[in-house]
């Protein structure tokens, strides 16, 4: 059926398509019925998918990424079509529009996005309300992770400032959140991708986990990077997780790379900056979870992002080393069942391999 209609919905906009996507489930959102209807008929039930991380139990390891639900405005809806966990956000401590539009754009060729949005959201305080009036994470039906980012208006240095805008999204998304993603690496904020580094890290880092321990529950808290890192400061930012105490690493967010691309150079450089995602990222995103996985060693959680479309994509970053693993642009491309279609094509490929 998708295959029918997504030429319609790619002669839109991406932007236009999107809105026309999130009204459509707007329908499983707001009618229960249809919500329990479809989350009978996909959720990741086979024991054989299910995952026991960071002390939560995931379903399916094949969950939602960071970016496609900013306002946690289809949360429920999204749970109820396979996702073994969803990831709300990114959401900033200052609600703040998208960067200048034309920032989305679609590279069919390479079955790819490239966006420069920029944390376009309401403010984490009224998100997080949204998600506590209906219910919470428990309403949600799976795992809720909720990503926090730098406010726009909030400059990097002093450090100082960061932290403070840092902790306060962090204060309001633990009322909801089941786990929590510290988003330093998405190319879209100017300069934040320097708290990579590891005296930032560790001071944003550390100051979060201070507040972590200092409420009533302590969270898991991961960190997302780049895809662009060096390897060494993929090592750096690893020892920087391990020595505040981290639960895991997010490999990777959306890369400012534009090798090996189908799309024509001057239809590329035509579009400009931005964040790439879909396939073109998955080579970096394997070698990148690897390296994590190696680094952190067998305790920490990895979960892996970057190119998942198949059944085998998923199952080459969790045999590279992930727990977990996350889909955004192959949610575009292959549909509003891609996350239950990908778990069946999992079981199939490790059926195969026995």
């Amino acid at each position: 059926m998708y295959r029918l209609v997504r030429p319609l919905l790619f002669g839109l906009s991406p932007q236009t398509a999107h809105a026309i996507g999130m009204a459509g489930l707007g329908v499983l959102e707001y009618v229960a019925p249809l919500r329990w209807l479809a989350r009978g008929l996909f959720f990741p039930s086979d024991p054989r998918l299910r995952r026991q991380v960071m002390g939560l139990t995931f379903p399916s390891p094949i969950g939602l990424a960071g970016g496609f639900d900013k306002n946690a405005a289809r949360a429920r809806a999204l749970a109820s079509l396979g996702f073994g966990h969803v990831e709300l956000g990114t959401v900033t401590a200052q609600g703040q529009e998208p960067n200048p539009a034309p920032n989305l754009f679609r590279l069919p060729r390479d079955r790819a996005l490239v966006n420069r949005l920029g944390f376009p959201n309401e403010g984490a305080e009224r998100v997080v309300a949204r998600i506590e009036a209906h219910g919470g994470a428990r309403a949600i039906g799976v795992p809720v992770g909720v990503s926090i980012g730098k406010s726009r208006a909030v400059p990097v240095d002093p450090i100082a400032g960061v932290v403070e805008d840092y902790v306060t999204s962090f204060r309001a998304a633990r009322r909801v959140a089941d786990f929590v993603v510290v988003n330093v690496s998405s190319p879209n904020t100017k300069d934040l991708r320097a708290i990579q580094g590891a005296e930032l890290a560790r001071t944003l880092l550390g100051a979060i986990m201070k507040e972590n321990a200092a409420g009533e529950r302590a969270l898991p808290v991961l960190v997302k990077i780049a895809p662009d890192l060096a390897n060494d400061e993929v090592d750096q930012v690893c020892a920087v997780a391990k020595e505040v105490g981290l639960a895991g690493v997010v490999a990777t967010n959306t890369t400012i790379a534009r090798t090996g691309l189908a799309t024509p150079a001057a239809e590329v450089e035509e579009i400009g900056a931005g964040g790439l995602s879909g396939p073109p990222l998955r080579a970096r995103a394997l070698e990148v979870v690897a390296r994590v996985r190696t680094r952190l060693g067998k305790g920490p959680c990895v979960i892996g992002v970057g190119g998942v479309e198949t059944g085998g994509d998923a199952k080459a970053l969790l045999d590279a080393g992930a727990d977990l693993v996350q889909l955004y642009t192959g949610f575009i491309y292959r549909g509003p069942l891609a996350a239950w279609s990908i778990g069946r094509e999992l079981l199939a490929a490790e059926k195969k391999r026995r």
